[in-house]
């Protein structure tokens, strides 16, 4: 009798199992939306994704949080932007984790920054002048081409720690390839208004986006990069705006609008608030929404 029903059990799960979905392979830990968003792109049913911060957080200031660091600890791959970014609290949850799979130097520690070629990179490095970052700026995810030699890199590095299902991964960026460029050509189609356009920039966050649409930084509202500007900076960007007028000022979804709520006002221009990344607003849900909701503000703020 015990027999009979082991073997209508064992029969019922050979019917069950294959319709149960394939368990993820690499539990992939993102320090940032959008390397969250890539990775999920690429790996699809393969990866178990979490991104360690929100659009609406300040990826430099983060708290390294006892979750952070038991998800950290259970990781297969660290996905981070690197050059620094994330130097206040990335270190410590990798220290604490225990995980020496995700160290740097080890297979499963992947920056995204090694992929491209950074802007910004300082000429001196002292620390009066600011969160300077002495490997160039790191915020190079506004650029959509950075996005795809990032997609390449990592693509390799999924592949590199999980072998078995290389295939799926390069199956993975070859459709989101063929998305992205006719996304692409579809983006720098509507943005040739933009070219030349000048900007004001509240952080020192939007260098690739600007070298990718040609828009013209006139500076920065901080007097140095995480400095708050005082009333002395911004009456002196007033009196600059008189003289070679900016048409909007650019502002990262998760900074406070002080500063650039001031200028706008007495400089009559408008604050264009970005996504910067995926989650930054409603419409920016994905990668693609990202680059959609960008080039609509800022087209909708340059006229």
């Amino acid at each position: 009798m015990i027999d009979k029903l082991i073997l209508r059990v064992v029969a019922l799960l050979s019917v069950l199992l294959p319709a149960l979905p394939a368990t993820a392979s690499v539990n992939v830990f993102a320090t940032v939306p959008e390397w969250a968003a890539l990775a999920k792109e690429i790996g699809g049913d393969k990866v178990n994704v979490l991104a360690a911060t929100t659009a609406l957080q300040d990826p430099h200031r983060i708290e390294a949080r006892p979750s952070l660091i038991a998800r950290a600890r259970s990781s297969q791959l660290v996905v981070a932007t690197g050059a620094d970014l994330e130097i206040g609290w990335l270190p410590l949850v990798l220290r604490e984790s225990g995980n020496p799979a995700i160290q740097p130097g080890q297979p499963g520690y992947f920056e995204a920054t090694s992929a491209v070629r950074l802007l910004e990179v300082p000429a001196r490095l002292d620390r009066a002048d600011g969160d300077v970052h002495p490997g160039g700026n790191p915020h190079i995810q506004l650029d959509p081409r950075n996005i795809l030699a990032v997609g390449e890199a990592l693509t390799a590095r999924l592949a590199q720690v999980d072998p078995a299902n290389a295939a799926a991964y390069k199956a993975g960026l070859a459709r989101f390839a063929e998305r992205w460029k006719a996304a692409m050509g579809r983006w720098e189609q509507a943005a040739a208004p933009l070219r030349g356009v000048p900007v004001w920039v509240q952080h020192k966050g939007f260098p690739y986006l600007s070298a990718w649409l040609g828009l013209k930084e006139l500076g920065a509202l901080e007097p140095k990069p995480g400095v708050e500007a005082g009333s002395a900076q911004l009456a002196g960007l007033l009196e600059r705006q008189k003289a070679t007028p900016a048409r909007m000022i650019l502002r990262p979804a998760y900074a406070r609008p002080t500063s650039s709520d001031w200028m706008a006002e007495r400089a009559k221009i408008p604050v264009v608030v970005l996504p910067y990344t995926v989650g930054g607003s409603s419409e920016a849900s994905d990668l693609f929404g990202l680059f959609d909701d960008t080039l609509r503000r800022l087209l909708v703020g340059a006229k």
